[in-house]
Protein backbone atom coordinates (compact mmCIF):
# COMPACT_ATOMS: atom_id res chain seq x y z
CA UNK A 1 0.00 0.00 0.00
CA UNK A 2 2.76 1.96 0.24
CA UNK A 3 3.27 3.03 -3.64
CA UNK A 4 -0.75 3.52 -3.76
CA UNK A 5 -0.49 6.57 -1.21
CA UNK A 6 2.38 7.87 -2.63
CA UNK A 7 0.23 7.91 -5.91
CA UNK A 8 -2.70 9.32 -3.98
CA UNK A 9 -0.65 12.53 -2.73
CA UNK A 10 0.75 13.15 -6.73
CA UNK A 11 -3.42 12.51 -8.33
CA UNK A 12 -4.26 15.62 -10.51
CA UNK A 13 -7.31 17.56 -8.71
CA UNK A 14 -9.26 19.84 -11.22
CA UNK A 15 -6.04 21.73 -11.77
CA UNK A 16 -3.07 21.34 -13.79
CA UNK A 17 -0.71 24.31 -11.50
CA UNK A 18 1.39 22.74 -8.99
CA UNK A 19 0.77 18.87 -10.12
CA UNK A 20 3.13 16.41 -10.29
CA UNK A 21 2.27 13.58 -13.34
CA UNK A 22 3.88 12.66 -16.27
CA UNK A 23 0.44 11.62 -17.43
CA UNK A 24 -0.86 15.30 -17.45
CA UNK A 25 1.79 17.01 -18.78
CA UNK A 26 1.60 14.36 -21.51
CA UNK A 27 -1.98 14.85 -21.83
CA UNK A 28 -1.51 18.47 -22.49
CA UNK A 29 1.30 18.46 -24.72
CA UNK A 30 -0.81 15.81 -27.13
CA UNK A 31 -3.54 14.22 -25.47
CA UNK A 32 -6.21 15.99 -27.68
CA UNK A 33 -7.94 13.62 -29.97
CA UNK A 34 -6.59 14.98 -33.26
CA UNK A 35 -3.05 15.25 -32.19
CA UNK A 36 -3.10 11.74 -31.79
CA UNK A 37 -4.31 11.20 -34.84
CA UNK A 38 -1.95 13.66 -36.79
CA UNK A 39 0.60 12.01 -34.83
CA UNK A 40 -0.54 8.39 -36.00
CA UNK A 41 -0.59 9.31 -39.56
CA UNK A 42 3.39 10.49 -39.51
CA UNK A 43 3.92 7.35 -37.52
CA UNK A 44 2.17 4.96 -40.10
CA UNK A 45 2.83 6.40 -43.52
CA UNK A 46 5.82 8.93 -43.13
CA UNK A 47 6.33 12.81 -43.77
CA UNK A 48 3.54 14.46 -45.24
CA UNK A 49 1.82 17.64 -47.02
CA UNK A 50 -0.88 19.46 -45.05
CA UNK A 51 -3.25 18.65 -48.15
CA UNK A 52 -2.12 14.77 -47.27
CA UNK A 53 -2.72 15.07 -43.85
CA UNK A 54 -6.27 17.28 -44.03
CA UNK A 55 -7.62 14.12 -46.68
CA UNK A 56 -6.20 11.52 -44.43
CA UNK A 57 -7.89 12.71 -41.40
CA UNK A 58 -10.75 14.18 -42.78
CA UNK A 59 -10.14 17.31 -40.58
CA UNK A 60 -10.80 21.05 -41.15
CA UNK A 61 -7.85 23.13 -41.92
CA UNK A 62 -8.12 25.53 -39.24
CA UNK A 63 -7.92 22.47 -36.51
CA UNK A 64 -5.28 20.96 -38.89
CA UNK A 65 -3.11 23.93 -39.01
CA UNK A 66 -3.53 24.79 -34.80
CA UNK A 67 -2.08 21.62 -34.13
CA UNK A 68 0.57 21.39 -36.57
CA UNK A 69 1.67 24.57 -34.93
CA UNK A 70 1.21 23.09 -31.88
CA UNK A 71 3.40 19.82 -32.72
CA UNK A 72 5.76 21.78 -34.59
CA UNK A 73 6.43 23.79 -30.97
CA UNK A 74 6.67 21.18 -28.80
CA UNK A 75 8.68 19.68 -31.39
CA UNK A 76 7.23 16.44 -31.64
CA UNK A 77 7.19 17.44 -35.55
CA UNK A 78 9.24 19.43 -37.81
CA UNK A 79 7.85 21.45 -40.81
CA UNK A 80 10.17 21.63 -44.06
CA UNK A 81 9.77 23.51 -47.55
CA UNK A 82 7.99 21.00 -49.40
CA UNK A 83 8.08 22.79 -52.92
CA UNK A 84 8.98 26.44 -51.99
CA UNK A 85 7.31 28.34 -55.37
CA UNK A 86 4.40 27.09 -53.92
CA UNK A 87 4.63 27.81 -50.51
CA UNK A 88 4.28 24.20 -49.60
CA UNK A 89 5.42 22.25 -46.46
CA UNK A 90 6.38 18.82 -45.20
CA UNK A 91 5.62 17.19 -41.90
CA UNK A 92 7.53 15.05 -40.46
CA UNK A 93 7.83 13.69 -36.87
CA UNK A 94 10.99 13.90 -34.63
CA UNK A 95 12.84 11.71 -32.66
CA UNK A 96 10.17 13.22 -29.77
CA UNK A 97 7.29 12.26 -32.27
CA UNK A 98 8.96 8.45 -32.91
CA UNK A 99 9.08 8.15 -29.18
CA UNK A 100 5.03 8.25 -28.86
CA UNK A 101 4.99 5.35 -31.11
CA UNK A 102 4.50 3.11 -27.92
CA UNK A 103 1.95 4.98 -26.88
CA UNK A 104 -0.22 4.80 -29.57
CA UNK A 105 0.68 1.52 -30.05
CA UNK A 106 -0.93 0.42 -27.06
CA UNK A 107 -4.00 2.87 -27.46
CA UNK A 108 -4.44 1.23 -30.96
CA UNK A 109 -4.45 -2.47 -28.81
CA UNK A 110 -6.95 -1.41 -26.85
CA UNK A 111 -9.15 -0.24 -29.62
CA UNK A 112 -8.57 -3.26 -31.20
CA UNK A 113 -9.59 -5.39 -28.34
CA UNK A 114 -12.70 -3.55 -27.43
CA UNK A 115 -13.82 -1.27 -29.90
CA UNK A 116 -13.00 -3.08 -33.47
CA UNK A 117 -15.97 -5.61 -33.59
CA UNK A 118 -14.91 -6.87 -36.65
CA UNK A 119 -10.95 -7.15 -35.76
CA UNK A 120 -8.22 -4.85 -36.13
CA UNK A 121 -8.73 -2.21 -39.08
CA UNK A 122 -5.15 -2.30 -39.35
CA UNK A 123 -2.05 -4.83 -38.01
CA UNK A 124 0.96 -3.12 -37.74
CA UNK A 125 3.65 -6.18 -39.15
CA UNK A 126 7.19 -6.86 -37.88
CA UNK A 127 10.45 -6.58 -40.05
CA UNK A 128 10.28 -10.80 -39.52
CA UNK A 129 7.14 -11.22 -41.59
CA UNK A 130 5.01 -11.71 -38.70
CA UNK A 131 2.19 -9.08 -36.57
CA UNK A 132 4.62 -7.87 -34.06
CA UNK A 133 1.82 -7.56 -31.34
CA UNK A 134 1.37 -4.32 -28.40
CA UNK A 135 3.62 -6.15 -25.74
CA UNK A 136 5.13 -4.66 -22.81
CA UNK A 137 8.05 -5.81 -21.60
CA UNK A 138 10.38 -5.47 -18.39
CA UNK A 139 13.49 -3.21 -20.02
CA UNK A 140 15.52 -5.12 -17.41
CA UNK A 141 14.39 -9.09 -17.58
CA UNK A 142 12.17 -8.52 -20.68
CA UNK A 143 9.19 -10.45 -18.93
CA UNK A 144 6.01 -9.54 -20.03
CA UNK A 145 4.27 -7.01 -18.04
CA UNK A 146 0.94 -6.76 -16.38
CA UNK A 147 -0.82 -4.54 -13.54
CA UNK A 148 -0.21 -7.35 -11.29
CA UNK A 149 3.53 -7.04 -11.76
CA UNK A 150 4.07 -3.57 -11.30
CA UNK A 151 4.12 -1.13 -8.39
CA UNK A 152 4.44 2.50 -8.77
CA UNK A 153 7.21 3.76 -6.41
CA UNK A 154 8.83 7.39 -6.46
CA UNK A 155 10.93 8.35 -9.48
CA UNK A 156 13.91 11.09 -9.19
CA UNK A 157 11.46 13.58 -9.92
CA UNK A 158 9.25 13.05 -7.13
CA UNK A 159 11.33 14.20 -4.07
CA UNK A 160 10.89 18.29 -5.36
CA UNK A 161 6.75 17.99 -5.42
CA UNK A 162 6.13 16.21 -2.36
CA UNK A 163 4.46 17.73 0.56
CA UNK A 164 7.39 18.05 3.70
Amino acid sequence: MAGRSFYSRTMLDSRYEGQNCSIARTLEAVGERWTLLIVRELLLHGPQRFSDLEAALEISKNVLSARLDKLVGLAVVAKSQYEAARGWSEYSLTRKGYDLFPAVSALMAWGDRYEAPDGPPVVIMHACGHPAGHVLVCEHCRETLDIKSVTPAPGPGAAAHLPA
